[in-house]
């Protein structure tokens, strides 16, 4: 027994948590994402088995990939800056709002049910999956970026929606910036460099909300975060995402976002269950 837990299941988790951290790393450089859509169902699916109470689950899923997926998002971000793929403007001005978006988000996760993060993440995973399996090339909201202004309020939506969401923000971010003309390439990379400062302001959020929500949490929690969660899964994910940054700049996609569309809808119906 570990921490009140037979250790078989433990080991059986730990190695789910594990081959999930190579699959979270690689869509990280390939689609610009932090892995947050592949977390979250696992990790809810892991503490539910451990008894995790319903009431904080989500928030702790949340806060847990939003801390795995900081190693992931700097190494992707590191790796497309050196192809000179990152628009630094587009990173430099949507920084700051970006961040009091997640402050917003860390604030609803200490008052708000755990149906609201739900019903959020289904909104989202079926935002991804219409784009993913029908593709957005032919969208477009203009051929150059916006004013500074309208700029600035994407930059807060995508830190408000990925601290709800538990991701890097990079599938927001990625839909802006290809919707008015930027090169996908270029859209990823960019994406990578916000997603570093909304994941560590969004962990240090989580954090705090769940230190301050007093809630019954799992052995070795730092607020809404799984210390964990964390360990198995970060360092392997960090590793496999330089591998997914290369497959991205020379593997055919379609097929891999079918596939993945595919995967979202089956998560995002999951939730939409558990709500019933």
């Amino acid at each position: 027994m570990l921490f009140g837990y037979p250790l078989g299941e433990i080991a059986l988790l730990a190695a789910w948590i594990a081959g999930a951290g190579i699959l979270v790393g690689i869509l990280a450089g390939l689609f610009g994402i932090g892995g947050g859509a592949i977390i979250v169902p696992v990790l809810y699916e892991v503490f539910r088995m451990m008894a995790v109470p319903a009431e904080v689950c989500m928030q702790l899923c949340i806060g847990t990939s939003l801390a795995i997926i900081i190693p992931t998002t700097v190494r992707s971000y590191i790796e497309h800056k050196k192809k000179g793929a990152v628009i630094p403007q587009v990173v430099r001005l949507w920084t700051l709002p970006a961040v009091i978006g997640v402050a917003i988000g860390s604030v609803i996760a200490y008052y708000a049910p755990p149906e609201l993060f739900k019903i959020v993440f289904v909104i989202f995973t079926a935002f991804i999956a219409v784009r993913m399996l029908f593709g957005t090339e032919r969208w477009n909201l203009g051929s150059g970026l916006p004013g500074r202004g309208v700029l600035a309020f994407f930059g807060f939506l995508t830190g408000l929606v990925a601290s709800l969401v538990g991701v890097s923000g990079g599938s927001v971010s990625n839909a802006v910036l290809t919707l008015y003309g930027q090169p996908l390439q270029r859209a990823v990379a960019t994406s990578a460099g916000v997603g570093v400062p909304i994941t560590i302001a969004g962990t240090a959020g989580y954090m705090l909300a769940g230190w301050l929500s007093m809630a019954k949490l799992p052995p070795l929690s730092l607020g809404f975060v799984s210390v964990i969660g964390f360990v198995l899964m970060a360092p392997v994910s960090s590793y496999t995402a330089s591998y997914g940054v290369r497959l991205a700049h020379w593997l055919p996609r379609r097929k891999l976002e079918i596939a993945f569309g595919c995967f979202l809808l089956l998560v995002g119906g999951r939730f939409l269950v558990s709500l019933i």
